[in-house]
């Protein structure tokens, strides 16, 4: 079991990651700001909620103690959370959602496309389905952003302001701990340096265009990955959590 640990760890923080953003942007289903917008983040949280069940139903199984996906989504405690503090930060307005969404997308996709090569055909596996759903999930956010960065005086301060604040989230999703090293040098999980350098690319390109700022790179949140999470967090899973904790073993 002490061999399977830095795989089980990284699976869990690839299904919270993705498990986390799903909540939030389920939040918007009914409150969208045009029903066409409503129904694309309903299925964006559908397609990351997706992949959040694929990677934690595979955790399960490496940590075999007969715990489904369900039981890891709805009975773990915030401590035993390990996704980047990005994903658990409140929706705010429409163009921080998309803000949000355009900095996970833009590491989520070269981070996927490098676990297709991944030498755990299992994850390689969960990465090659998610490809094409990120694809278009990062198309989409930029898109977003560039209309909101090259709009109006309003829509440019918004972008801008959820720029500055979500910026200090994006350094912990380039950070390499001991599991992620483990993994490296067993060709399970890619190198995060040039998960970076594409990052960057799509960073300089998306923002050029929208006429926003790339912030400086100061401080950065973290600790995630560890279990220590935004004040967000805990309300989140508060309702998340709720029906399963209140009547236990549920079932449709």
């Amino acid at each position: 079991m002490a061999q399977q640990l830095p795989l089980l760890t990284y699976l869990l923080r690839r299904g919270d990651d993705n498990l986390i953003l799903g909540q939030r942007l389920g939040e918007w289903c009914g409150h969208g700001p045009q029903l066409e917008e409503d129904i694309a983040l309903a299925n964006r949280a559908l397609d990351v909620i997706g992949q959040a069940r694929n990677y934690l139903q595979y955790a399960g199984e490496v940590e075999g103690k007969q715990r489904t996906e369900d039981d890891l989504a709805f009975l773990r405690p915030e401590r035993e959370f390990v996704n980047c503090k990005l994903v658990e930060q409140h929706n705010g307005d429409y163009a921080h959602t998309m803000v949000r969404s355009f900095l996970y997308d833009a590491w989520h996709l070269p981070l996927q496309k490098a676990l297709t090569k991944s030498s755990d055909e299992r994850i390689a596996a969960i990465a090659g389905k998610a490809v094409k759903e990120i694809s278009y999930h990062l198309r989409a956010s930029s898109d977003w952003v560039i209309r909101f960065g090259d709009g109006t005086a309003e829509s440019k301060e918004r972008a801008q302001n959820a720029l500055n604040a979500l910026w200090t989230y994006t350094g912990e999703l380039f950070v390499q701990d001991e599991v992620d090293q483990a993994l490296i040098k067993a060709g399970v999980a890619p190198d995060m340096a040039k998960i970076k350098a594409e990052f960057d690319r799509t960073m300089d390109r998306v923002l050029a265009e929208a006429t926003l700022e790339r912030p400086a790179d100061a401080y950065m949140a973290t600790g995630g990955r560890q279990g220590v999470h935004s004040e967000h967090m805990g309300l989140l899973l508060a309702e998340m959590q709720y029906l399963q904790r209140a009547y236990p073993g549920a079932e449709w």
